[in-house]
This record gives C-alpha cells, sequence and structure tokens, in this order.
C-alpha cells in the first residue's frame, strides 16, 4: 500500500508508534502553537490538533495543523460533527488537504453544555461513523451526494474508540463498524484500567480488527491528585482505578514544602504514565500509544524517553516492501 503520510508510512513499517495531542490557544496567537509544535516535534510521529475540545472556542484545528505542516511537524486534524454540516464538513476536508494536511481524525464532538458557550446549538447532521464513511468517500473522488472530485485527497482516516463505556462487551463490534466505515487507525480513550483494557483488546484481536486497523493506546500523565479523582468521580468514559487515584494521593505525603509537594505529585503522574505505556506494548494488537498531555506538552518528551521509545523512526529512512504485482497466467 502507498503511504497516504508519515504517520501512515510508520504504521506500515511496523515501528511502534508515538503520537501526542496538541492543544490550540483560546486566542489568536501563532506563538502558542509553534512553542507546543517544538516540544512534541522530535518525540512523536504526529500530533492531534484538537477541535474545540471540550466544547471550548479555541483555534481552530485547520489552521494551527498547518501551522505545524510550517514548523515541518506532521498533524492529525481533528473534525467533529458537533459544529459542521456535511457541506461544511467537505470544504474543510478539500481546504486541510489543500494546505498539506494528511492525517484526519473522526470525532462526534464533546457536547457543548459543558463548554464556554453552552446556547449554542448542535449541529451532528452527521455522525462519526457517516464521517469516517464521507472522508474515505472524498478519497475516493466522490462527495457524500455522488458528484465527483477532481484531483481528490487521499488522507490517512483515523477514528477513536472508548473501551471503558458500557455497555462493555459491545465496544469492539463498535470498534469493527468503524473499520467498516474505513477507518484506518483508532486511538483510544486514556487508560488506567489495564485488566478490563487487555480483555477489549482480546475481543479486537478475536475479530481480527487489529489487522484492519492500527490501534493506538490511549495513555496521558496526571498533574494532580485532584484529578485524578476528578477523572474517577466525574468524567464519563473514564475508568480511573482507586490504586491510582491513592499513588496521586501518597505521593507527596509529608513533603512539607509546596513546590517540592507538587513536584513529587507531578513526577507519580508520569511515572504512572510510563508504566502504562510499557505495559501497553506488551499487549497483543497494539500498534503504538497516543499520549495525551492535556495542556502539559513540555512534558511528552520526558514520557518518551523514560518509555525507551527515542529515536523515532525517520519516515525518510523507511524502506518499504515493493507491492506485488500479479502476473497473468
Amino acid at each position: 500500500m502507498e503511504p497516504r503520510s508519515n504517520l501512515h508510512k510508520i504504521c506500515l513499517s511496523g515501528a511502534f508508534v508515538v503520537t501526542s495531542e496538541l492543544g490550540p490557544p483560546k486566542s489568536a496567537e501563532a506563538a502558542v502553537v509553534h512553542k507546543k509544535s517544538a516540544y512534541l516535534k522530535s518525540v512523536s510521529d504526529a500530533a492531534n490538533i484538537t477541535d474545540n475540545q471540550t466544547a471550548i472556542v479555541r483555534m481552530s484545528s485547520i489552521a494551527a495543523a498547518t501551522l505545524c505542516v510550517h514548523d515541518g511537524f506532521e498533524p492529525v486534524i481533528q473534525v467533529t460533527c458537533r459544529d459542521r454540516n456535511r457541506i461544511a464538513i467537505q470544504s474543510d476536508l478539500l481546504g486541510a488537504w489543500t494546505l498539506g494536511i494528511r492525517n484526519v481524525l473522526c470525532l462526534s464532538g464533546d457536547h457543548m453544555r459543558g463548554g464556554n458557550h453552552p446556547q449554542s446549538k448542535p449541529v451532528y447532521d452527521v455522525d462519526s461513523m457517516n464521517l469516517i464513511a464521507i472522508t474515505r468517500g472524498m478519497d475516493a473522488g466522490k462527495f457524500q451526494n455522488g458528484e465527483e472530485i477532481k484531483p481528490a485527497p487521499n488522507f490517512f482516516v483515523g477514528a477513536v474508540e472508548n473501551p471503558f463505556a458500557p455497555p462493555y462487551e459491545f465496544r469492539p463490534y463498535r470498534l469493527k463498524k468503524k473499520a467498516e466505515a474505513g477507518a484506518q487507525f483508532i486511538q483510544t480513550q486514556m487508560i488506567f484500567n489495564v485488566p478490563r483494557f487487555k480483555e477489549f483488546m482480546k475481543q479486537v484481536v478475536d475479530l481480527g480488527l487489529h489487522e484492519k486497523m492500527y490501534i493506538l493506546a490511549g495513555v496521558g500523565p496526571i498533574k494532580t491528585a485532584g484529578a485524578a479523582k476528578y477523572m474517577r468521580d466525574q468524567v464519563a468514559g473514564m475508568d480511573v482505578p482507586d490504586d491510582i487515584v491513592k499513588r496521586m494521593e501518597g505521593a507527596g505525603k509529608g513533603i512539607e514544602d509546596k513546590k517540592a509537594k507538587t513536584e513529587a505529585t507531578r513526577e507519580e503522574g508520569i511515572k504512572i504514565c510510563v508504566e502504562m505505556i510499557q505495559q501497553m506494548r506488551e499487549v497483543p494488537g497494539i500498534a503504538g500509544v497516543h499520549i495525551m498531555s492535556i495542556e502539559w506538552e513540555e512534558v511528552v518528551p520526558q514520557i518518551v524517553q523514560r518509555a525507551g521509545l527515542m529515536p523515532r523512526p525517520n519516515p525518510a529512512e523507511i524502506k518499504l516492501p515493493e507491492p506485488q504485482v500479479a502476473v497473468a497466467a
């Protein structure tokens, strides 16, 4: 298969993939994006540029991704169904391709009731499954209405999956639907409950889905004990076991100095993330990890280094096997 992007080429090579996440600013300040890009560029193969994450207005994913392209760092734009109808989605995809963006992650999008414009109207003209199909259809040279596109884009198309949202037994089959819609890679929700994730992945492998898409396990550092408790108790679809919360609570115990206490707690959060990465490397069917640092991009180089994932592959040096051409008898 001809690689559609550098990220796709690294996936095809069989190397253990590392993607990260870059949150655009709540401003028009390009320097913020360039600064974050500098942290992530040498330690991850590509970075998701979030699309108004948690329904809070930020610089557009496509604009921030274009800045990353100028930095020589490969972005993955997020496209949500929440804010656009199918006309706007297809228009944005054409524009993104023209600007040099080659990877797309298809999402439903966080509901606006938790964002900074809760009075805004949701769009949801299509759902994430339809969005995957629309994007792959454009790659095949057709708009959603059947009209021809010349020239057509050719994205490496991803989606997300949450192994921790009930009903748990249904999640692998939902992933199967995304594979059938055309998703080529998957990034999962952040993982802390490893036994449950392994159960999910066993079903995924049994269904053969790891052979149809590249599955990147979601991991991330926790900054504070309060953040661990909040994710455990308040964030739907997150599964943070009590022992993780206790580790974060115990990290700064007995330390009087406030700064030293904060550093000790953050160090424990980083340590947990590195441990998760090491465990994910042993799970059958996993092609890599997706590191969600949530406005803590500067710590990603340390995580990748400590997890033994450096140096990253250079796409220019990757030699893929030549495609086999069938010869008529």
